[in-house]
């Protein structure tokens, strides 16, 4: 497999933006790595939360298919580098993390994982789209160098 991409570096303020609550538009692969193209579309709400004087941040997801997810976002400031972490109701396992930052509006982290017994790379892409929404895509590569978008989150603000 192709080492990972050097890691983007961000801003203590990157996630910012994301602080209050949302409501969100998910499409998830039924089927990861299959070359499928059948989404499963459903949606969630979620509320997002400063900590540490904004060193960290909680985001807590509650989806309609009856499960809830956490991610937790800590500020590396001597490496100027996020970690995310992400932990869910169905399996309640600390998934590994993925690391990187902002450039502008762009958010780029990167980590290893498995996903049906084999490693894979995992990219998260962020996008700032103004004050009031935000999208949100993960995908897989099992080589390096293809990559499979498998979810996509539409975030918008709650009123």
């Amino acid at each position: 497999m192709k080492p990972l991409p050097s890691l983007p570096t961000g801003d203590v303020h990157d996630f910012d933006f994301l602080m209050g609550e949302w409501t969100c538009v998910n499409r998830k692969l039924k089927q990861r790595l299959s070359g499928s193209d059948d989404w499963d579309v459903f949606t969630s709400r979620m509320r997002c939360q400063p900590h540490l004087g904004g060193l960290s941040n909680v985001e807590e997801t509650v989806f309609e298919r009856g499960f809830s997810g956490m991610a937790l976002r800590l500020f590396d400031a001597r490496e100027r580098r996020w970690s995310i972490h992400w932990i869910d109701s169905r399996h309640a396992v600390l998934q590994p993390p993925v690391h990187g930052g902002f450039t502008g509006d762009h958010g780029r982290f990167y980590g290893e994982d498995t996903e049906g017994g084999r490693p894979v790379q995992v990219v998260f892409h962020w996008t700032r789209l103004g004050n009031d929404r935000a999208r949100w895509e993960q995908a897989f590569s099992l080589d390096g160098e293809t990559w499979e978008t498998n979810w996509v989150m539409e975030f918008t603000r709650a009123r």
